[in-house]
């Protein structure tokens, strides 16, 4: 089984997939390999990867907390969901952890959801992947329904500096990660990562976990690698992914998913 990341490992700096990789997918799909797409990304953000891919198969959405049916266009599963009670906790120590911080919430509906209802926003909220998207709402709505992760923004902050303030406040409530550098962190439900969708994934498929390949190139991704009988890094991903890879192909840019999975198809 093959696993990737999307945004910085399979799209490059265009945000698009090239012509290169979108072959070499086709090629291993067509040899009778599963190829599943591990995103931080929400189910409606999945189509316009999958469709030039031809992939009819699992998408693992949300880091973990969502498995999606490509071909069927729903959600198949959901794990770990944040309840209210617990994001109104958690708001409440983020004040005062990162002060001047704005929230919005990932809900989950049983389809891709186009109508975006989804996803909630509070007032200047902001999403260095491109503002625009969402419901905007009060807090107290944000919170108010259960959510498969909390998305915290900063204008004036790192992601990592925010990763680094929030971790000192949660043990084992929620965890944090990251697949943006620019000022947004994303908290889900304790255990929930990249690896526990795959693993959901290859059960299903009946395939082992030393028969997976994975990519990634974020902090988002390191379970993940970890997890993979093989983990590929990008060349230019954080020193986080870098630590735990097997190995390090060409950046996003340079096709390096396909660099690698061209010696086999």
């Amino acid at each position: 089984m093959i696993a990737s990341d999307v945004d910085g490992t399979l799209l490059g700096p265009s945000e698009s997939l090239s012509a290169r990789t979108i072959a070499t997918v086709r090629r291993a799909i067509e040899a009778g390999v599963p190829f599943v797409l591990a995103s931080g990304r929400p189910p409606r953000w999945i189509a316009p990867v999958a469709e030039p891919l031809e992939l009819t198969g699992y998408a693992v959405c949300a880091n973990g907390a969502v498995l999606y049916d490509c071909g069927r266009e729903e959600v198949v599963a959901v794990h770990g969901l944040l309840k209210p009670e617990l994001l109104h906790d958690i708001a409440h120590a983020l004040d005062k952890a990162v002060p001047g911080c704005r929230l919005a919430a990932e809900r989950v509906s049983t389809d891709a959801d186009h109508e975006m209802r989804s996803f909630v926003i509070e007032p200047n909220y902001h999403n260095p992947w491109g503002d625009g998207e969402g419901r905007t709402a009060p807090r107290a709505e944000v919170l108010g329904h259960a959510a498969i992760k909390l998305l915290v923004s900063h204008r004036g902050m790192s992601s990592e500096e925010m990763s680094d303030a929030i971790n000192a406040l949660f043990d084992r409530e929620v965890d944090v990660t990251y697949s943006s550098s620019g000022g947004l962190v994303e908290l889900s439900a304790h255990g929930i990562t990249k690896a526990t969708g795959l693993a959901d994934v290859a059960e299903r498929l009946d395939v082992e976990r030393e028969q997976v390949i994975a990519f990634g190139d974020m902090p988002n991704d390191v379970e993940m690698l970890r997890w993979a009988g093989h983990g590929v890094a990008m060349e230019n991903g954080h020193r986080a992914v870098l630590a735990v890879a097997d190995e390090v192909t060409g950046p996003a840019g340079e096709d390096g998913v396909a660099q690698v999975l061209e010696r086999w198809f």
